[in-house]
């Protein structure tokens, strides 16, 4: 039997082998990993006799850099409709240069790892942000505290997530890892600010209650068909809302479309950007 410990990166051979995971932790006697999506936002348990190594995936992760290479092409689209969009505000003003102000995120994340790649996308991407790295069972206590310091336009409440057994009924909610927290902090969030368009709500993970994480009050949150989120979800939706102007509704269909997991993986309502413009440059 291959001998794992803890950090070693993984897949599952039931699963054929879809998904890299890194081993969180092991119960040697009853033969099961706990493990942590590395690109995937899902929780999951396993038995040891399942895993196999990923000996690429821990050789590329020695170097220690996270590579926005895979997604140079989404990059550049994303630029090229700021700069459309640029260009069109400005021929409709007299003054000489306006200057884009995006909204600010705050992005709350049960995993340090996700929050770090995130971090980068979003420096990568132009977005001002504060992240923070807050347990999922803790994210609720904190969330007043941490809106009434930063003052957010946009708070993504995120993490791990998942369907506890692969034919665990949907609709209860102590069926998932930790959609009962992401409900409970947005809760907490939309009580501290009621309305949905001064602070624009993303909430959850892989698999996560979409429909009790709606009516908790996020704007946006995953996942109407239970599907895989990958960990940039939610900084690509948080990027769009904050590069629409606030005198716009997002598209609901590029905004979702335009993620990792599609249209099966988020959902949401229609809300407002956060754009504006400046002149001269404030900052």
């Amino acid at each position: 039997m291959i001998k794992f410990q803890v950090g070693d990166y993984v897949k599952r051979t039931s699963y054929g082998g879809d998904i890299v995971f890194v081993i969180d932790k092991i119960d040697f006697r009853q033969g099961l990993a706990i493990l942590k999506g590395v690109n995937y936002r899902l929780l999951a348990d396993s038995p040891l006799t399942d895993l196999v190594k990923d000996d690429f995936y821990s050789m590329t992760r020695a170097t220690g850099a996270i590579s926005f290479e895979p997604y140079k092409s989404l990059l550049r689209s994303i630029f090229h409709e700021r700069l459309s969009n640029d260009t069109r505000v400005q021929k409709t003003t007299n003054v000489y240069r306006l200057t884009p102000v995006p909204g600010k995120v705050l992005h709350i994340d049960g995993e340090e790892h996700y929050l770090k790649q995130s971090l980068e996308l979003y420096h990568q991407l132009n977005v001002p942000v504060v992240g923070v790295s807050i347990h999922e069972i803790e994210q609720a206590s904190k969330i007043q505290e941490l809106l009434e310091k930063y003052m957010p336009d946009i708070l993504v409440i995120t993490g791990h997530d998942g369907l506890l057994r692969k034919y665990s009924s949907k609709d209860n909610i102590a069926n998932y890892r930790s959609s009962i927290y992401y409900r409970d902090a947005v809760r907490k969030a939309r009580k501290y600010e009621p309305d949905k368009d001064s602070l624009v709500i993303i909430a959850g993970a892989c698999q996560s209650y979409f429909e009790i994480l709606m009516e908790a009050g996020a704007n946006f949150a995953s996942s109407p068909n239970r599907k895989m989120i990958h960990c940039f979800d939610p900084v690509l939706i948080a990027e769009r809302i904050a590069y629409t102007s606030f005198n716009e509704i997002v598209d609901l269909k590029n905004i979702l479309s335009n993620t990792m997991s599609g249209l099966d993986g988020y959902g949401g309502l229609q809300t407002k950007g956060k754009l504006r413009y400046s002149f001269p440059d404030i900052y």
